[in-house]
This record gives C-alpha cells, sequence and structure tokens, in this order.
C-alpha cells in the first residue's frame, strides 16, 4: 500500500521517522488549546479538537496521497483567530469566527478538487521552490534556538545570544551535540534517539517530572461548534467576514503549498515541476480545516516539522500514519504529551539539525542572475524575520514578476504568478497579517 520498495524504506526507518515527526510538532496539542483559550474557547474543547483535525488531515495524507507529511492547526493561523478576528469585526464571538474557518476550508476543499492548486505548484519556478526550502530549513532552525534561549531577544538589534549557561540551553546543547554524534556515525533514527536520551537527562535533572500524572480521558464539552453549514454562511455574511476568509484562504494555501513543496523537495518526491498525487495531499489540509472548525480549532497546514521525519528517512504515508496514530493515543495521555512536548530542549535539537539539511536547497539556486537570485534570497530572509512562511512566499511572489518585467522577460512568468503577485499585495498591504 505504501510502497516502501519503490521508496527504498522499511516499516521500521518508517515508523521511526513518525515518531521523530510526532514528537517534534506534538507541542500544538498544548500550545494551541493556550493560545485559543485567550479568545474564550475552552482548553479542552480546543485540545480534542486539535487532535481530531490532526488525526483526520495526517490519516488523509497517509492512506490517499502517500507522503510523509503531517497535519495539525498551524501557529500564527491560531494566533490571527485569537487576537485578529474574534472580538474584532463587530465584536463577534469565537463561535462566529469558526464558522468564518468552516467556510474557509470547505473552499479550500474545492479548490482542492480542481486542479488549480497542482496547477500552483507547477507555476511556482525552481529558484523560488528551492528558496522556500531554504527559508523554512532557516525558520524552524532559528525557531529550536529560540525555544531554547540559546537565541533571545535584543532590545537593539532584535535578536542575540542567549544565556548559554541556563538549563534549557544546556540542555538543548547537550541534545545537539549527543544526536550531531549518532548522525556523523550514520545510526538509524539518530534524531528520534536523541531526542530519547536528552529527555532521559532531562528527568534526572529534575527539568522533566510527571507531576499532573500520565493519562485523562478526552472531552468535548461543547460538543460540535459548527454543525449547519447554511448557518455558518449566514454568520459570514451577516457580519461580513470576506476579509477573514479570504485571508484564512490565502495564508493557508501557500503555507500548506509551500511547505509540502519544501519538504517533497528535501525527501527527493518532487518529479521535475510537479508533485504526484497533489490533489490527494491538498486536499488533506482542506478537509481538515473544516473538520476541525466544526469542533474547535483554527485551520490546518502541513508541518514544517515533518521534514525532520524525512532526516530520519521518513518516505511514504506509512510515516504519516504513524504520526496520526500517535495523535489519537495523545488524547488519552494528555499530561505525559504536555510535559514532554513543554520542554522544547527536548526536541530544539532535531528543529536545528533538519534546519540546516534543508539549507542545501540553497546551492541549487541561480546565484548569479539577480533576477533568479534575488526573490529566493527575499524568501530566505524574511521567513525567519518575520515568523511567518506565507510572508516570505509572499514577498517572493511579488517581487519574481516586478523583476521579470524589468529585465523584459515578463513571458517567462506564469500567469498565476501575476495573479498571486496582486493578490499578496493586496493582503500584504490591506488587510490584518
Amino acid at each position: 500500500m505504501f510502497k516502501l520498495k519503490e521508496n527504498n524504506t522499511n516499516t521500521k526507518t518508517e515508523i521511526l521517522a513518525g515518531i521523530t515527526t510526532f514528537f517534534t510538532m506534538v507541542y500544538i496539542v498544548v500550545v494551541n488549546p493556550v493560545i485559543l483559550a485567550d479568545a474564550g474557547v475552552p482548553f479542552e474543547q480546543v485540545f480534542t479538537a486539535t487532535i481530531i483535525a490532526a488525526a483526520v488531515g495526517t490519516l488523509w495524507m497517509a492512506l490517499f496521497a502517500n507522503y510523509p507529511i503531517a497535519i495539525a492547526p498551524g501557529m500564527g493561523l491560531n494566533a490571527y483567530f485569537a487576537y485578529s478576528v474574534v472580538g474584532t469585526h463587530g465584536n463577534i464571538s469565537y463561535q462566529t469566527a469558526f464558522a468564518a474557518v468552516f467556510i474557509a476550508g470547505v473552499i479550500f476543499v474545492i479548490l482542492s478538487l480542481t486542479p488549480f492548486r497542482e496547477k500552483l505548484i507547477e507555476a511556482i519556478p525552481n529558484n523560488l521552490k528551492h528558496g522556500i526550502t531554504a527559508g523554512i530549513g532557516l525558520f524552524i532552525a532559528f525557531i529550536g534556538l529560540r525555544l531554547t534561549h540559546i537565541i533571545t531577544a535584543h532590545p537593539t538589534n532584535l535578536v542575540a545570544l542567549g544565556d548559554l549557561h541556563s538549563p534549557s540551553a544546556v540542555l538543548a546543547l547537550i541534545g545537539l551535540a549527543v544526536t550531531l554524534v549518532l548522525m556523523t556515525l550514520n545510526v538509524n533514527g539518530a534524531l528520534f534517539i536523541g531526542m530519547v536520551v536528552t529527555g532521559i537527562i532531562a528527568f534526572f535533572t529534575g527539568q522533566l517530572d510527571f507531576k499532573e500524572g500520565f493519562m485523562s480521558l478526552p472531552s468535548l464539552p461543547e460538543g460540535l461548534i459548527v454543525g449547519n453549514p447554511l448557518t455558518a454562511l449566514g454568520d459570514v455574511i451577516q457580519h461580513s467576514l470576506y476579509a477573514v476568509v479570504f485571508s484564512f484562504i490565502l495564508v493557508t494555501i501557500f503555507d500548506t503549498t509551500g511547505t509540502m513543496i519544501g519538504v517533497a523537495n528535501q525527501a527527493g518526491l518532487m518529479k521535475g515541476d510537479s508533485m504526484p498525487r497533489a490533489r490527494e495531499a491538498l486536499l488533506s489540509d482542506s478537509i481538515a480545516t473544516a473538520v476541525g472548525a466544526m469542533f474547535g480549532t483554527s485551520p490546518t497546514t502541513a508541518y514544517i516539522e515533518s521534514s525532520s521525519g524525512v532526516a530520519a528517512g521518513g518516505r511514504t504515508g506509512l510515516t504519516s500514519l504513524t504520526v496520526a496514530i500517535l495523535f489519537i493515543l495523545s488524547a488519552f495521555f494528555g499530561p505525559l504529551v504536555g510535559a514532554v512536548s513543554g520542554l522544547s530542549a527536548i526536541t530544539a535539537p532535531a528543529l536545528i539539525i533538519v534546519g540546516s539539511l534543508m539549507m542545501g536547497s540553497i546551492s541549487k539556486i541561480r546565484w548569479n542572475e539577480i533576477d533568479e537570485a534575488f526573490p529566493a534570497f527575499l524568501i530566505i530572509l524574511s521567513m525567519p524575520l518575520t515568523s511567518s512562511i506565507a510572508t516570505g512566499i509572499a514577498l517572493g511572489f511579488i517581487s519574481y514578476p516586478l523583476m521579470k518585467i524589468v529585465k523584459g522577460k515578463w513571458r517567462e512568468v506564469h500567469p498565476l504568478l501575476y495573479v498571486f503577485a496582486v493578490l499578496f499585495f493586496y493582503q500584504l498591504a490591506f488587510l490584518p497579517h
């Protein structure tokens, strides 16, 4: 079913890759409820809804697309939901905001059933694809360094070297060293083994504890939040949430598309300019967004942390199936998952190392051609500095056709790029982001 031999992999490698991906991204089941709780959504509701959305999207990716890419509610999108949508636009409630997410999800499904999103992947120039891959790599490495306080905020330069004597930084550096040694020795599952060793060290140094126990039953205190599609559409129309729906659509389309291209490139799964089974893959996040909104979570996206599983050898949907099963099991192990994912030093080394691996795409960019190089450079630079994959893609999409026009090569640009350059300019200039 997963064509393991054709993809030069095996069951053990795929399962280890799935476990690695899961532990680098499972923080979302704790972080997402914390953020959406600021919008008034009950913590337990979001915790369970997050797992449902992640399981549905990732299972679809595994069974129908056969890619090692995991789906879950996106960071950034949840903050936009909680702080920019709820309470604004006529003082709307989170129930009404979820209606907008649901409508955006339905539109995603329709777009994904058409050739539109596949054509979009093919329309993105190779140099921008390589820039997206490298930019994501730099972004996730920056996340790993920031979460462990190896890099910290600075009042003048924005970022600076943190306190390397802090317990979090020391633990992360030890975990990084252990994992790099294992990878240098070509040990299978080095990223996962590194996390296990780091976790054991954290436990015996008192940084990791399980005071809340290990298990608890999941619950949905409010049941279905969005149950009637017509009511949801009526809420969007009544509160004029068109810009909100458009923002969700635009950001999620490119967040997911960019991440999928980056991870597929890293895994060597792209076939020229096209991504095989793109329609099935792109349906995963759109279906998960609609389902997640029904239960009470913000839009889903493909996770950049999937690249850690790819670095661990994941090449097929068996990796994603493993992630989905672990998400389902995590619904019953909330305290345990919260304890492990709450200590970023355990997962940060994997993010830093994967970031370095993804940066290899830089070598494929045509740096001697300014009209090709600068848009890619903008993507790579802006993703970590704006903490947004979609913003990086937007700046690349805007600058690429402009530079081609100046160069007299406007015919080389796919018509879709002109359309999205205008849409991205409008979104950055006039819509909240």
